[in-house]
């Protein structure tokens, strides 16, 4: 994303550390951190990724309950699509809030121990709606709680952007983040399998109460990591104020073509699929009259579409290079979304979610590895901020509309006319600087 010299995401690991990896930055346990540590050794083998990529998995695990139980136990206190997109427009609304000062945040603090406050602070918040349900449904409380985890969330997700090239390098960062997405998506298989089945038992808090439960448990992993620590990069007296940290993550993003041109484009589609998961549940729900189970194993065996995505996106992105993968993977999205909302047999619904799954998964690691690879450390948590603020801005509004319009004229033609203009979106970036980001991506 900076104008500096080419590099090549594919050139080989030789043992030789390269510049991006082997900065001799500390680690917290007082050693070095170089290329040969992790630049060059398998992922399996290295302690510190190992024990962030099983607390990610876990934390996933836990959240694919929620993201089938929260969307439940609106829909059966209200029996509205349109309540559940409110739901959903509020906690994306709060994420944009957050992300305008996360990446600022995150550049200032230990951002190991943010992860784990963050973590510690969503275990409490979704551990109040199943004490709170004991007593009977109060619709109102998702829509305190769930905002205020999202903004928490967005932190955490900015931190945990910024950690991951430090634990591996640049040199395997598709791979790590493909990794990550692929065991996230293994544990969304299970995790909405699990969550239906829990939800049609129990009801939908108890689900929730797993969700709060695997926070917890994620913590108390990320305590074990040892993140690099960075390099000093405001000398005493020298530092800026929050909203002059945005405004550097948004010149840093307006002066490379290839990402000026993603937030654009990733603003629009971001519009049109943020309420993607509402309007699926409606229409396996409301539509097909299916229960809880059913949504469950649908929204299962469409996170294995991420699994394939995320597992097939390092190799298919050395193959056609970024402009390639991405522009590919946005076009599927569309034609997979504009075929949901006419599917009326369960496996076709959950054929289309997992190739909705799996494009996107392709899509967004690709994203989030360009960025990656090219801002400078000191800058990434604030180009990350900028980017996802910038990108989400209009998705809660998105989501609101999609699913008023679901439950207004249906869902088959909103899905239809959502996936079209994704699939028109996708041959906008032909036209971008976006087709040109080949294997070689500038820095």
């Amino acid at each position: 994303m900076t104008h500096e010299a080419a590099r090549r995401e594919d050139e080989p690991g030789d043992g030789t550390p390269s510049a991006a990896d082997d900065d001799g930055l500390p680690d917290t346990s007082g050693g070095t951190r170089s290329g040969t540590r992790s630049g060059t050794r398998p992922l399996w083998r290295q302690r510190d990724f190992g024990i962030f990529w099983t607390a990610q998995t876990l934390s996933v695990l836990g959240d694919s309950f929620a993201l089938i139980a929260l969307p439940l136990l609106v829909l059966e206190a209200t029996g509205s699509v349109a309540r559940m997109g409110l739901l959903t427009a509020v906690g994306g609304a709060a994420s944009v809030l957050a992300a305008v000062f996360a990446g600022a945040v995150v550049d200032r603090v230990d951002r190991r121990r943010l992860l784990i406050t963050c973590d510690l602070v969503r275990m409490g918040l979704y551990g109040v709606i199943p004490l709170v349900w004991l007593v009977g449904p109060q619709v109102w409380l998702l829509y305190v709680v769930l905002p205020l985890c999202e903004a928490v969330g967005m932190l955490f997700a900015v931190g945990y952007v910024t950690v991951v090239r430090g634990l591996v390098g640049t040199g395997q960062l598709t791979e790590a983040n493909g990794r990550l997405n692929a065991t996230a998506a293994g544990a969304g298989v299970l995790g909405p399998l699990c969550a239906g089945l829990v939800a049609a038992w129990s009801g939908p808090a108890a689900a929730v109460g797993v969700n709060a439960a695997s926070f917890g448990v994620s913590a108390t992993l990320l305590f074990f990591v040892r993140f690099r620590r960075r390099a000093p990069d405001d000398r005493p007296g020298q530092r800026t104020g929050l909203w002059q940290d945005l405004r550097t993550g948004v010149a840093f993003l307006y002066g490379h073509p290839v990402l000026r041109s993603l937030t654009v484009l990733l603003f629009v589609f971001s519009f049109l699929t943020l309420g993607i998961h509402d309007l699926v549940i409606y229409h396996l729900k409301h539509d097909l009259g299916h229960d809880d189970g059913t949504v469950g194993t649908v929204m299962a065996a469409g996170a294995l579409g991420t699994i394939a995505g995320a597992l097939l996106v390092a190799r298919i992105r050395r193959r056609f290079g970024f402009g390639l993968t991405w522009t590919g993977s946005v076009a599927g999205c569309g034609l997979a979304f504009a075929g949901l909302g006419w599917a009326r047999d369960v496996p076709v619904v959950a054929a289309l979610c997992a190739a909705f799954l799996g494009c996107a998964a392709m899509g967004a690691t690709c994203s989030m590895s360009l960025r990656q690879e090219v801002t400078p450390e000191h800058l990434l948590g604030r180009v990350t901020s900028a980017f996802w603020t910038l990108h989400y801005a209009a998705a809660p509004i998105g989501a609101a509309v999609l699913t008023w319009a679901a439950e207004e004229q249906g869902t088959a033609p909103v899905a239809l006319a959502a996936g079209a203009i994704c699939v028109l979106l996708a041959a906008c970036a032909l036209f971008t600087p976006v087709r040109g980001s080949g294997r070689t991506v500038s820095r």
